[in-house]
């Protein structure tokens, strides 16, 4: 099969780096002029790699570091970071265009409670301290929760964390001491230390400590010394085991490929765990505090270890 200008040109489109696009047009003599067919930069742009697009005309910002052109064709900016929703509303009335919308404290103190259907994500801290408030709708166009984005709202009863919700903290339901209902459609497991949701991220946040029902019925919560984890999850997201203190055994099925951070710290009862081929990374404080841990599996697939991932730990790894 040989590829056309257009198959070159969307295959190319995930290069990570300005010399990827360079050693196509030399390498392969009838691609030369690829990147002239470009409208919009498909990698983060400097003043040298900026001259091989000179046919530009939306310009998508990645990340906020960034060096941005607004030069020649350009009309139009994409941000990718997080943004502001008050930032948003400026860029809005320029033309331009934001993926990541976040909803911050200042947002809220100056456009209330109301969570704007366009926001993604609510930020740290967002309505902390809303006393008085007893419901909250979130929209399914949230994606994350922010740390401690509700902490200490104390009247708020009953929250719903959407199935479109793929990141979130551990802490975000502090000290909401009247919180006595969650509902969610793709709950997993419920223990008196953490309540786990969610495919194909495993997610969890801390048990409220007053919590009554979930999904309007009665909890149920379970020992969780042993925890098995369906083949349909790929990812464990940060803190997810997370101070399960109880927690003995755990098996990682081969279809995990990533581990959150701090994803089994302060398991002081997990005494044993194998870790499949299938990840290739053991982030920051992953077995933190696993004062039990004797026996790991590291299989030769590892290449990166974060910082603190053993600390305060004995182990034998294999």
């Amino acid at each position: 099969m040989k590829l056309g200008y257009n198959e070159i040109m969307i295959t190319s489109m995930y290069f990570n780096d300005i010399k990827d696009f360079i050693n196509l047009e030399i390498g392969i003599k009838r691609f030369q002029g690829n990147t002239e067919r470009f409208h919009f930069n498909p990698i983060p742009l400097d003043e040298y790699s900026r001259k091989f697009f000179p046919n530009i005309e939306t310009f998508h910002i990645y990340n906020e570091e960034d060096e941005e052109f607004d030069d020649g064709r350009i009309f139009k900016k994409v941000i990718w970071y997080d943004i502001s929703y008050s930032q948003y509303l400026k860029e809005k009335e320029e033309g331009n265009e934001c993926k990541h919308i976040k909803y911050t404290e200042s947002d809220r103190e100056k456009y209330g409670c109301p969570i704007p259907k366009n926001v993604s994500i609510i930020g740290e801290n967002c309505f902390k301290d809303c006393y008085d408030l007893t419901t909250l709708n979130i929209p399914t166009t949230i994606t994350k929760l922010g740390n401690k984005c509700f902490d200490q709202f104390w009247s708020l009863t009953s929250i719903t964390i959407a199935t479109t919700i793929k990141e979130l903290w551990e802490s975000c339901f502090d000290d909401c001491y009247s919180l006595t209902n969650i509902s969610n459609e793709n709950l997993m497991f419920v223990s008196k230390e953490r309540i786990f949701m969610n495919e194909a991220i495993l997610m969890s946040i801390k048990t409220p400590k007053n919590l009554q029902t979930i999904n309007g019925k009665r909890v149920k919560m379970k020992n969780i010394n042993q925890f098995n984890i369906p083949s349909s999850i790929h990812k464990l997201a940060n803190n997810c085991f997370k101070e399960c203190t109880l927690l003995t055994t755990i098996i990682i099925p081969t279809t995990i490929n990533e581990l959150g951070k701090n994803c089994f710290a302060g398991c002081s009862s997990l005494k044993e765990i194998v870790i499949p081929t299938t990840i290739n990374e053991l982030p920051d404080y992953c077995f933190y505090k696993c004062k039990s841990l004797s026996d790991i599996t590291i299989p030769s697939t590892i290449t990166s270890f974060g910082k603190y991932c053993f600390l305060w730990m004995c182990v034998n790894d294999k």
